[in-house]
């Protein structure tokens, strides 16, 4: 397996970038690279890799979903009592990635992580399809359970629970999360692993430093 790992090797060569392409405000650069992830197939596109550190300073890292984005920052919906949640309630710090294979880019984002309100969280949380709203309430999301058959059990009782119910009420314990940005890293993949990479870093209140990074 060392030898077949130490083997591989991709050569990038679709693309560039420069730093006289790029758009001024990170955002906007971000959603042209989600626009065009989004059009070229990729499968969820929005699929971004979190990265919290825990009250012990040990790192932990998962894929969530990018829901929205704005010139204030980035969105994501997950039980508060989870273990990233919980990491965020401890150290707010956190990073984002986006790693997008087919057109040999990722972005880095690195940023502030707060609750946002209960009006934003529940306005989303209705938009979903029942079966996930069941789900938010069914599932104690980060803790042990016993088998597979105690979370389908919870899910048939807040079925029967919420069978007449025409609006289902957003469980306390969910809601979402903006990530407000300090930095942004566009990285294009380059010929010899001569990469560009394009950084933001945030001097003033939506005022960017824009700066090419070293491959």
């Amino acid at each position: 397996m060392k030898d077949y790992l130490s083997k591989l090797r991709k050569d990038y060569s679709l693309m560039e970038l420069s730093e006289q392409d790029v758009a001024v405000n990170p955002f906007s650069q971000l959603e042209r690279w989600m626009t065009e992830a989004a059009n070229s197939g990729i499968i969820e596109p929005n699929a971004m890799t979190l990265s919290t550190v825990d009250k012990d300073l040990r790192p932990h890292s998962r894929i969530v979903l990018l829901r929205n984005f704005n010139h204030h920052g980035l969105f994501f919906y997950t039980n508060y009592q989870s273990e990233k949640a919980k990491n965020i309630d401890v150290n707010p710090h956190v990073s984002l990635s986006f790693f997008w294979v087919e057109l040999e880019r990722q972005v880095r984002i690195e940023g502030i992580a707060k609750k946002i309100s209960l009006l934003e969280s529940t306005e989303y949380f209705h938009s979903r399809p029942i079966e996930n709203q069941i789900s938010a309430w069914a599932s104690p999301q980060s803790q042990v359970i016993e088998s597979r058959e105690v979370l389908e059990e919870q899910v048939k009782h807040y079925k029967k629970k919420f069978k007449n119910v025409s609006v289902i009420e957003k469980p306390p314990h969910w809601g979402g999360f903006i990530v407000v940005p300090i930095l942004f890293e566009f990285w294009q993949g380059r010929p010899s692993r001569l990469h560009d990479r394009i950084r933001y870093r945030l001097k003033h209140q939506d005022e960017w430093i824009i700066e090419r990074l070293a491959p």
